[in-house]
């Protein structure tokens, strides 16, 4: 009979979670890529930043109803980014209307987390996520998720387009402005709700703008830019967790910190 030596089992189990680790990230960088590059096209990171923060008010209602985590920021993030469309429409400046639902959403949930009888919750973890305790169940809801995201602005697409390039352009073509944003507004609410574990709620903006505004500098149609968006944040995602596993730092921020730096790189080259 043989027996697994202790160096081999660990290797396996390091190997094991370094592997989800790496496939949740690469799943987060298909959903958020393109997401990100009608983010920045239509200058909407302040509308991502609310729809991030309200998924913490999202986690505090599903601890308190015993109900799943995701579906929970799903719904807030689906109302806040509803809540936001309605107001732009009526006429309300967006930035100040941004900033009060954003910060009073995560005060809100907060508060609301205190009050959920018998539960300690580290809200660090929803905060800026724990990328190296992704499950397989997590996994499969991830890479769901991003499908679902991408086979919706795939089939959105030259609509979405239109639409954020020229809303006359838009109506004049029979496509309606305020329609397409809705469609935004649920595939970036369903994405905040599957990145929540991943990153964070306050690392999902980046991860929406950052390789977006990288793939900018240096692609030429939209579609390029949303692709290579897709491609900073894989190599953003691996090169994030290589950092944390050899220098020791936290995950999330160091899959940031990546993105942020090729960010850089590709402003340099751009000049």
């Amino acid at each position: 009979m043989t027996m697994a030596t202790p160096t081999s089992s660990t290797t396996t189990m390091l190997d094991d979670f370094l592997v989800r680790a790496a496939l949740a990230g690469g799943g987060l960088a298909v959903a958020t890529g393109p997401l990100g590059s009608f983010v920045v096209w239509r200058r909407m990171a302040y509308f991502g930043d609310a729809t991030a923060h309200a998924a913490i008010l999202g986690v505090a209602l599903a601890l308190l109803f015993s109900a799943p985590v995701t579906l929970g920021t799903l719904v807030v993030s689906l109302a806040m980014g509803g809540a936001v469309s309605w107001l732009s429409m009526r006429g309300h400046a967006m930035d100040s209307t941004l900033g009060v639902l954003s910060h009073s959403a995560l005060a809100l949930g907060l508060v609301a987390i205190s009050f959920v009888p018998g539960v300690r919750v580290d809200l660090s973890a929803f905060l800026f996520g724990d990328i190296l305790a992704v499950t397989r169940p997590d996994l499969v809801v991830i890479w769901g998720g991003a499908a679902l995201v991408g086979g919706l602005l795939l089939w959105r697409w030259s609509r979405l387009l239109t639409a954020t390039l020229s809303p006359d352009l838009a109506v004049a073509s029979g496509i309606s402005p305020a329609r397409e944003q809705l469609v935004l507004t649920l595939a970036l609410a369903l994405v905040v709700a599957l990145a929540l574990k991943v990153v964070g709620a306050l690392l999902i903006a980046a991860m929406l703008i950052i390789p977006a505004s990288a793939a900018r500098s240096l692609a030429r149609t939209p579609e390029a830019m949303a692709l290579g968006a897709i491609g900073v944040g894989i190599v953003a995602a691996l090169g994030g967790l290589a950092a944390s596993f050899y220098a020791d730092t936290p995950a999330g921020p160091s899959v940031v910190a990546v993105a942020a730096a090729i960010f850089l790189v590709s402003a340099l080259i751009r000049r």
